[in-house]
C-alpha cells in the first residue's frame, strides 16, 4: 500500500504531459448483506478493474481523517486534492452551482429535500418516495409562488434540481453565520430548527430568516400526498477556492450526472461537459468526444451511492460491472494514469 496523495501524482504527471482520468464511485464501499458474506464489490465481477489493482499501485483512501465519516461535497474536494477541513463548503453552494445558478457574494444557498410527514410532522420518508424530477418541478413552482416574497428585503429563488432534491437560495445584505441543518437524518424523528452557531448577529438573524422561510413552505406543502414537508441540508455561502487548472496547470473537465458533483466541480474551476443519457458508456462516449479537448477528467457514478441509499443490493453490484464494461475504452485512449475510487461508504 502506498502513501502517495493525489497532489503529488498530479504533478507528476502534468510535467510528463500525460492526461489523468480520475473515476469516483460515490459511495463504493459497502458490507456484506450476512455475517461472513461479500461486499457489493467483493460480490461484482470485475475482471479489468481486477487487472488495474493487480497492475497498478492501490491504497487506502482517507478523505478527512482516520474515522471521520465525510460527505459527498468534503470527499470529492478532498479528492481534488483540497483540504476539506481548511476548506468547508456547504452542500447547498454545490447544489446551486451544479444546476447553474449565478450565485452571488451575497447569496445563501441550501439544498432541499422534499419529505414525507405524519400529521404531526415526524418523517416518514426523508425523500418522498423519491418523486419524479417533474414532480419535483411542480412543488418547486408552487413553493416560489408561496414564498418567493416571504422575506421582505431578501429575494427568495426555489430551484428544481433532480427527483425530491431542490435548492433554496436567499439573496441579500447581512447574511451569513454558521448555521445547521434540519434533516434529522432518520425517519421517525421531526426535522430540526435551523441554529446559528457561530454567535454572530448576522448568524442569528440568517437562522431566523431561513426557520420563517421553511415555515411557509412546509404550510404550502401541506396537502401533497407524498412531499408534504421538506428539509434543508449544507446552508452557507461561496467560499472562494483556489481554482484547480490554476494550481495545476491543466485543462480539466467534469463528466457527471447529478448537478452537485457538476457544483463541486465547477467550485474548483473544471469546465462542465453536458451530455444526453445517465449511464456510465454514455459518459465514457463523451470522455471519447473532448479527449483532445482537456488534460484531466473527473467522472462521476452516482447510482452505486443512489442503490446503497435504498438498499437495493444486487443493482449496486450490477453498477459496479457496469462500470468495469465500460473500463478498456478507458484505458484504451491510452492515459497517463486512471484513477478508480470511491468518496465514501453507502452499504445497501
Amino acid at each position: 500500500m502506498s502513501v502517495f496523495t493525489e497532489h503529488k501524482m498530479m504533478q507528476a504527471l502534468h510535467q510528463d504531459g500525460d492526461k489523468i482520468v480520475s473515476m469516483v464511485l460515490d459511495g463504493l464501499g459497502g458490507l456484506p448483506m450476512e455475517e461472513g458474506g461479500l461486499t457489493e464489490l467483493e460480490t461484482a465481477v470485475t475482471p479489468t478493474l481486477d487487472r488495474m489493482a493487480a497492475q497498478g499501485t492501490v491504497g487506502l483512501s482517507i478523505p478527512i481523517r482516520p474515522g471521520v465519516e465525510p460527505g459527498s461535497g468534503p470527499a470529492h474536494l478532498s479528492l481534488f486534492s483540497y483540504d476539506p477541513v481548511t476548506y468547508e463548503i456547504g452542500r447547498g453552494v454545490l447544489e446551486a452551482l451544479g444546476i447553474g445558478f449565478d450565485l452571488g457574494p451575497n447569496d445563501l444557498a441550501a439544498r432541499g429535500n422534499f419529505a414525507s410527514a405524519s400529521a404531526d410532522g415526524t418523517i416518514t420518508d426523508r425523500r418522498a418516495g423519491r418523486i419524479s424530477t417533474d414532480e419535483c418541478i411542480r412543488l418547486c413552482e408552487t413553493l416560489q409562488a408561496a414564498t418567493g416574497d416571504a422575506l421582505p428585503g431578501y429575494e427568495v429563488f426555489v430551484m428544481p434540481v433532480k427527483e425530491h432534491r431542490f435548492v433554496l437560495v436567499i439573496r441579500g445584505e447581512g447574511l451569513g453565520g454558521q448555521l445547521t441543518e434540519t434533516d434529522p437524518l432518520q425517519t421517525g424523528k421531526k426535522p430540526l430548527p435551523v441554529t446559528d452557531e457561530s454567535g454572530t448577529p448576522a448568524g442569528q438573524k440568517t437562522a431566523e430568516l431561513v426557520n420563517q422561510w421553511v415555515d411557509k413552505a412546509r404550510a404550502a406543502l401541506a396537502d401533497e400526498e407524498k412531499a408534504n414537508s421538506l428539509n434543508l441540508r449544507g446552508l452557507a455561502r461561496d467560499p472562494g477556492l483556489p481554482r484547480f487548472p490554476e494550481i495545476y496547470g491543466m485543462r480539466s473537465a467534469a463528466i457527471a450526472v447529478y448537478p452537485m458533483y457538476k457544483g463541486v466541480a465547477q467550485l474548483v474551476g473544471m469546465e462542465i461537459v453536458d451530455f444526453e443519457g445517465d449511464r456510465p458508456h454514455h459518459q465514457i462516449d463523451t470522455l471519447e468526444k473532448v479527449w483532445n479537448d482537456f488534460d484531466f477528467f473527473f467522472i462521476h457514478i452516482k447510482k452505486t451511492d443512489s442503490y446503497g441509499e435504498d438498499g437495493n443490493f444486487d443493482a449496486k453490484v450490477h453498477e459496479i460491472e457496469a462500470v468495469d464494461a465500460v473500463m478498456p475504452r478507458i484505458l484504451a485512449l491510452n492515459p497517463g494514469a486512471v484513477i478508480v475510487t470511491g468518496d465514501h461508504s453507502t452499504p445497501a
